[in-house]
């Protein structure tokens, strides 16, 4: 059943400080995303606004946070390259958003109900993986590199190279900084873990925030202070006018460009994709395992993109760490995304010298214990313990995800979920067992054509003088392949005097009925009931 309004007013005890979780989370982020996007630096923060405002409003996922995403930057760095200006690649945004509401419309959503669970979870698991490794130089100090929630680009290094690399450029202050933020954020966890009351309703991240402006101020007396690069950086006006112009219009003049609709085309799929996986891993950290509508989620991120493209932002999606850190921090409606959007928006046009204050160390202590939530050691010894075929998928999928992208890690990781799938179905499709001269087939689930070559190895070395008794009645399916095959069995079994028994339920397959029926009366294939031997086997 929707949330009513009052159901939005009690929450919002809880959604007011997710909100500012989020925001504090997601400014850094839109404006890491717009600079690895060559894009201008408020484009970023114009679809973080969009995308916790209008996706907030017209989405029904009531924990999914939209806004500028990694996994785009590199498809958009080279579209505005490609394309000879931002003005252009604009239309491409708006395009790409049309076209997803076209797709909402296709009920092309679906899609993401086909993710496997373990796929899902080694995205987050890889996601938290990535946020803690490309968090922390920034908590060591080292901020030669822009901040992004997917990974790195490959021209900027990568994760790896970074997170080696920082140890090589230790700032002092930001470590002092980011370490005792982190050592608070985790230390009141667990102050407030058994408490209720007021502190319950004080955000750990707004406090790590304070502390982490509170110590900076401090070692400015000294002269000492973290300065430049080391803080968060947001394009200040000093007028409305010149906060106005931060705002771009697309250039419509190149609607007619093949480039520009191929650009529009590419989008809408990527940050249709990634918003379906974002939505599927939401609702899986859901504690109320609420069910996002996909199809509507694809129109209001399809609206998001059209909004953002007409005000000059980037491309929005669905993305997992924002969704993750307002899960985390208690969210329960979509009013946290709303009002997170709201919050970059006003404090973007009327604070921004305050908001540029904020040590990027403390906001990586933030990250990375987000990033610790997400990839728990307990969330890998919880999968070893159910087998090799939910590990693998789950550990492959992470792999893959940081040596590429989301979405070909997610991709990967699918492909590897089929494998053991088929591999399952594989080895319990078919069972066979024999007592003597007495055998039994059974067919189980899936009976596809893979099976016909094992099928027919096991019916060539039945003995001479046997009897076969072959159980189908426990197949949801049987391949035509296999059904010739037990069929020429059948024919040829007279031959070596083996006396061949078909167990059916009369829901199967039509071919067996009649190859029965069809049979010669002194043929040896015949449908009886089973001996006590027999009967033991098949039980």
């Amino acid at each position: 059943m929707a949330p009513r309004a009052k159901d939005y007013l009690k929450s919002l005890s809880n959604d007011i400080p997710s909100s500012i979780v989020v925001f504090l989370v997601a400014l850094p982020l839109c404006l890491g995303v717009a600079l690895a996007s060559n894009a201008p630096l408020f484009s970023g923060l114009i679809a973080g606004i969009v995308g916790g405002i209008v996706v907030g409003l017209l989405s029904k996922s009531h924990l999914s946070v939209s806004g500028p995403a990694a996994g785009l930057t590199a498809i958009v760095a080279a579209a505005i390259i490609s394309l000879n200006s931002f003005e252009a690649f604009l239309v491409a945004v708006v395009i790409a958003g049309v076209l997803q509401v076209i797709l909402g419309f296709l009920k092309a959503g679906v899609i993401g109900d086909y993710v496997p669970n373990n796929v899902i979870k080694g995205m987050l698991a890889a996601i938290g993986l990535i946020l803690i490794l490309n968090q922390f130089p920034h908590l060591l100090g080292d901020d030669s590199h822009f901040e992004t929630d997917e990974g790195v680009p490959q021209d900027k290094g990568n994760i790896f190279s970074n997170f080696i690399g920082a140890f090589g450029h230790i700032t002092p202050i930001a470590l002092l900084i980011g370490g005792g933020c982190l050592a608070v954020y985790f230390a009141w966890e667990k102050i407030v873990a058994n408490k209720s009351g007021f502190i319950k309703l004080i955000p750990a991240p707004l406090l790590v925030v304070l502390i982490g402006v509170g110590l900076n101020s401090l070692f400015q007396s000294n002269g000492n202070a973290l300065q430049g690069e080391h803080l968060v950086i947001i394009p200040q006006a000093s007028n409305a006018g010149e906060f106005l112009s931060f705002f771009k219009r697309p250039d419509w003049s190149v609607i007619a460009n093949p480039a520009v609709w191929m650009t529009g085309v590419t989008l809408a799929l990527v940050a249709s994709l990634e918003s379906l996986l974002s939505i599927e891993a939401v609702d899986d950290l859901d504690p109320y395992q609420r069910v996002t509508p996909t199809n509507r989620e694809l129109k209001a991120q399809g609206v998001g993109n059209i909004l953002s493209g007409l005000l000059g932002g980037l491309p929005v999606t669905s993305v997992i760490v924002r969704s993750s850190a307002n899960v985390n921090s208690g969210a329960k409606t979509k009013m946290s995304t709303i009002l997170h959007g709201s919050l970059l928006l006003l404090c973007v046009a009327f604070i921004p010298a305050i908001l540029n204050l904020i040590p990027k160390a403390a906001l990586a202590a933030i990250l990375i214990f987000t990033g610790y939530k997400l990839a728990k050691p307990s969330l890998f010894i919880n999968f070893y313990k159910k087998g090799w075929d939910s590990f693998l998928p789950f550990v492959i999928t992470i792999v893959a995800i940081l040596a590429t992208d989301l979405l070909k890690g997610v991709i990967i990781g699918i492909g590897v979920g089929l494998f053991f799938a088929f591999r399952s179905n594989f080895r319990s499709a078919v069972f066979v067992v024999n007592d003597q001269n007495k055998f039994l087939f059974r067919l189980r689930k899936d009976v596809s054509f893979l099976n016909k070559a094992i099928i027919k190895r096991k019916l060539e070395e039945v003995p001479e003088n046997s009897f076969v008794l072959i159980d189908t009645t426990r197949a949801d399916y049987i391949d035509r392949d296999v059904v010739e095959t037990i069929e020429d069995f059948m024919i040829a079994a007279p031959l070596k005097n083996i006396e061949v028994e078909l167990r059916k339920s009369r829901t199967k397959e039509q071919g067996f009925h009649d190859l029965v029926a069809g049979s010669e009366p002194n043929s040896h294939m015949i449908i009886r009931e089973h001996d006590k031997d027999l009967a033991k086997l098949a039980n």
